[in-house]
């Protein structure tokens, strides 16, 4: 843990620097009962198992190939505070990061983890184990309007850990999520914080949505409404280092999840806003790469 004595901040790239480019593919729509998608995870017997954020039940849904609804699983031992993102182990168990804190006011932030056997049995409720959580650079709840950076809508599991992405609210944005890694176990942990990762500095497009790891865990794809960014080339003990790669969608849409289907694509999601959104897009690296 040496490597993250000293924070790391990424220079991304400005937005001169990302070109806009149209390289997705629309896959499906969500069924219409499905309007707020945080979190997207692709099991292994292709199933999209798909969450809503805050206000919404306590329930999972897992979609086929087409977008329809095969499976509902209900956590009885949770409520929806404000579930924002999904993320999986080796072992294809499933974390719900119930971490949503737009006015920074939380004291109660969690993970919820559920067994891989509850998602290919017929059964429609589940308990979760619960895995707690705090930032102990957050001195008041809320913070300072300049201080609003423990919103959270992004996060993967790596090796015995999880990595979290905070989604900055501050007053004068300038791009900054603090980057915090938490043991993978039961208990209240305290978050450490790791490093920085920079964006840019239009909320409205950097502001951090989501985030994965390929399967071969060589790249780290991290989302906004208007981009994704690349992490490649980086050490296990250091995810923060390597190389970073930005690039533009050619709509602004309120995308909210992000996830590999294999180590070249990634799916992409966004909410139903205003007769726009509400799709499942797939992206091929290579295409992004090209096209920007």
């Amino acid at each position: 843990m040496k490597f993250f004595q000293s924070f790391i901040v990424l220079l991304v790239f400005a937005s001169s620097c990302a070109q806009k480019a149209d390289f997705t593919e629309v896959l499906y729509p969500f069924p219409k009962n499905l309007k707020e998608v945080s979190g997207m995870h692709l099991d292994r017997n292709k199933l999209l198992w798909v969450i809503e954020d805050s206000g919404n039940k306590n329930e999972i849904y897992a979609l086929d190939q087409s977008g329809k609804i095969q499976k509902t699983l209900a956590i009885t031992n949770a409520v929806n505070h404000d579930w924002e993102e999904l993320t999986y182990d080796a072992d294809d168990n499933l974390y719900i990061g119930d971490f949503g804190n737009n006015d920074n006011l939380r004291q109660d932030l969690k993970i919820l983890k559920i067994a891989a056997a509850d998602l290919s049995t017929k059964k429609t409720e589940t308990t979760a184990e619960v895995i707690s959580f705090y930032y102990p650079e957050q001195k008041a709840f809320p913070p300072k309007k300049t201080k609003m950076l423990y919103d959270a809508e992004a996060f993967f599991s790596l090796g015995d850990s999880f990595y979290i992405f905070t989604k900055n609210r501050s007053k004068a944005f300038d791009g900054t999520s603090l980057v915090y890694q938490i043991p993978n176990r039961t208990g209240r942990h305290a978050a450490q914080l790791i490093g920085t990762f920079k964006t840019c500095g239009i909320y409205q497009q950097c502001a951090v949505t989501s985030a994965a790891i390929s399967p071969d865990l060589k790249t780290i794809a991290v989302l906004t409404q208007g981009r994704i960014w690349l992490l490649e080339n980086f050490t296990k003990d250091n995810i923060l280092s390597g190389t970073t790669s930005s690039f533009e969608f050619a709509e602004l849409t309120q995308k909210e999840s992000i996830l590999f289907q294999d180590n070249q694509t990634l799916i992409v999601s966004d909410e139903a806003k205003k007769k726009q959104g509400g799709l499942v897009y797939r992206i091929k690296i290579s295409d992004l790469k090209t096209k920007s």
